[in-house]
């Protein structure tokens, strides 16, 4: 059984629902935001929100539009993890903080073994501002740059410069370092970079992705990007077979309009634009980062997540206390997960059903 509380005090589930449903189909444009949830959750959060002519947003969106900025105007070359391992005999990661990103990642990539259709050769293992000690991996050897977030660019630009064969201002050690670099990236047969857009900026992907589209002219080179947290590529990929675009997209007009500006939850309740939110966190519980309080707000986080102000409604966490399908890193797919600890707290995608089934009849269906 879901709990409930109303500004911190208990409040009977059933009430919940019937006080959200309140607050939501009383609202103007409100905003669905968050959406931390599996493919289900997703699902029921855009047809939510379609429903009431309001907008969505993911809490890491900013994060998600530094790789899909870049793939909207330069374009892009990605593979999955599997054919990473399979085939990559050079693998190049850019940028500090990937095995927090992705934990498995040097398991899934299985960086410390020669690639399957090269196994004559050990994996050359190349990190351009890896986090202090992050590239001191047992049994794996890897060639490092440092590099600090803002430094990344212009590295990237200077490897991509001698990649070309053309000169750079550089010299000494350093130029020695890249003209290493440059030398060891053209040699691959089969050449992968992994990048998270939680670390780095738009600017960097767009220099890494440069960089792989003029090995290409030579060689096989591809790149294999780490979602952002909270179930961010999954959301993705649910709004794009549903309306066409990624999350920041409105209803407001009666069909899906997309605007990384206009719909931007953060911006929307900070300006009083929005006069309802409902935020959806499932996984960590994560907090809202607008600071206006005095929008009603609706809160789906799981245990021991419960919001002080506002309603909120306890939910369970995809993949743990209830089965749910979510995009893998690992397989760059949908992948059902079953519950490791299956308990009585209803799902996000339940709990929007819930909210939608005591709508008073004017709002629209």
């Amino acid at each position: 059984m879901s709990k409930a509380t109303l500004d911190g005090a208990p409040i009977a589930i059933e009430d919940a629902y019937q006080h959200a449903a309140k607050i939501l189909g009383g609202a103007k444009f409100p905003v669905v935001a968050g959406l931390a949830t599996d493919a289900a959750g997703a699902r029921a959060a855009i047809l939510l929100a379609e429903r009431l002519r309001g907008a969505y947003d993911h809490l890491a969106s900013d994060q998600i539009f530094n790789d899909l900025d870049v793939t909207r105007s330069f374009g892009m070359f990605i593979t999955t993890p599997a054919e990473a391992r399979a085939r990559a005999d050079v693998v190049l990661l850019v940028g500090p903080g990937l095995t927090e990103h992705w934990p498995a990642l040097f398991e899934r990539l299985a960086l410390g073994e020669p690639a399957r259709f090269n196994d004559a050769a050990p994996r050359k293992i190349l990190w351009l501002g890896p986090k202090r000690n992050e590239a001191k991996v047992e049994g794996v050897e890897i060639e490092t740059i440092a590099a600090t977030p803002q430094a990344l660019p212009g590295l990237l630009l200077a490897i991509r410069a001698r990649v070309g064969g053309r000169p750079i201002t550089l010299n000494g050690a350093a130029a020695k370092k890249i003209d290493a670099y440059a030398a060891t990236l053209k040699a691959a047969r089969f050449g992968a970079v992994v990048w998270s857009a939680s670390a780095i900026d738009g600017l960097t992907v767009e220099a890494l992705q440069g960089l792989v589209t003029d090995l290409n002219a030579n060689t096989r080179f591809t790149g294999v990007p780490i979602g952002a947290r909270g179930g961010a590529s999954g959301v993705v990929q649910v709004g794009g077979w549903m309306t066409g675009f990624p999350p920041r997209t409105g209803f407001g007009r009666g069909y899906p309009e997309h605007d990384p500006w206009r719909f931007d939850a953060r911006r929307l309740v900070d300006s009083g634009e929005a006069d309802a939110a409902l935020w959806i966190s499932a996984h960590g519980g994560e907090a809202p980062a607008w600071t206006r309080d005095d929008v009603p707000l609706i809160t789906l986080a799981p245990a021991g997540a419960g919001a002080a102000r506002g309603l909120y409604i306890e939910v369970g966490r995809p993949g743990e206390t209830h089965d749910a399908v979510e995009l893998a890193q690992e397989t760059s797919s949908f992948v059902l997960r079953r519950a490791t600890a299956p308990s009585e707290a209803p799902s996000v995608a339940e709990v929007i059903h819930a909210i939608s089934a005591r709508f008073s009849e004017d709002v629209p269906c």
